[in-house]
């Protein structure tokens, strides 16, 4: 059975480049949501989107929604992210996937006492956290570096992108014992919306102790656990 994929309309003047070409340009752009895909992605009329350079590209697209059901009529298709080397809304440079807009990311300083242990080692501890709250995502607590035992911990070649956050950098520690790699991580040029984490590090809550004012967090178990080993 196909289930109609859910969709909105965006207001963004949404483009998206490969090189010199503009590959789509649209104040027209949808977001869809396509089970069980949890993201969403951008959808276009036909008419904003250079077809002819997809196809001699041997790139594949969607159409999403047929005639006569998309806003106006228009016949609507998706574009994967690979289509364009670069997309951007209004004149930001956005990463990964479309911000979905009924996910929210606030990155706030705060005084809560926290400590970090692993294997029953006490490798952070902090007055001086920054907390980020993401809908559908445990607490994350960013430690400033200056209260993290960086000794302990040695860069890894894993980067990761976020469209809410940025570019991420992970450690491991240079003795893991059952910790798995890349425990922490770090953005070095977070975007704006969450600049407060600049030169703080975030362990998985799903494979440290976290003890914050006093009182020990249970681990969570996210999408992460699996990759974790927890």
């Amino acid at each position: 059975m196909t289930v109609a994929p859910r969709w909105e309309p965006s207001e963004r003047w949404v483009r998206g480049r490969r090189g010199d070409l503009t590959i789509v340009d649209s104040r027209r752009a949808i977001l869809v949501w396509d089970s069980p895909t949890p993201v969403p992605r951008y959808a276009f009329p036909e008419a904003d989107v250079r077809t002819d350079l997809l196809r001699a590209a041997g790139e594949r697209f969607d159409l999403v929604i047929g005639d006569g059901t998309g806003p106006g009529g228009a016949r609507y298709i998706a574009l994967p992210w690979t289509a364009a080397e670069h997309w951007y809304e209004e004149e930001e440079e956005i990463f990964v996937h479309p911000r979905d807009p009924h996910k929210r990311v606030d990155a706030i300083p705060s005084s809560r006492h926290v400590t970090v242990e692993i294997g029953g080692v006490t490798v952070a501890d902090t007055r001086t956290p920054v907390l980020v709250f993401e809908t559908g995502l445990p607490t994350r607590y960013y430690i400033p570096r200056a209260d993290v035992r960086l000794e302990l911990f040695e860069p890894t070649d894993l980067r990761t992108g976020c469209p809410y956050k940025g570019t991420a950098g992970y450690m491991s520690l240079r003795e893991p014992g059952d910790a798995p790699p890349n425990i922490v991580w770090s953005y070095a040029e977070p975007l704006p919306a969450v600049g407060p984490v600049q030169g703080h590090l975030a362990f998985y809550n799903e494979a440290v102790d976290l003890t914050v004012d006093g009182e020990r967090l249970e681990r969570p178990v996210t999408h992460f656990s699996r990759s974790l080993g927890h």
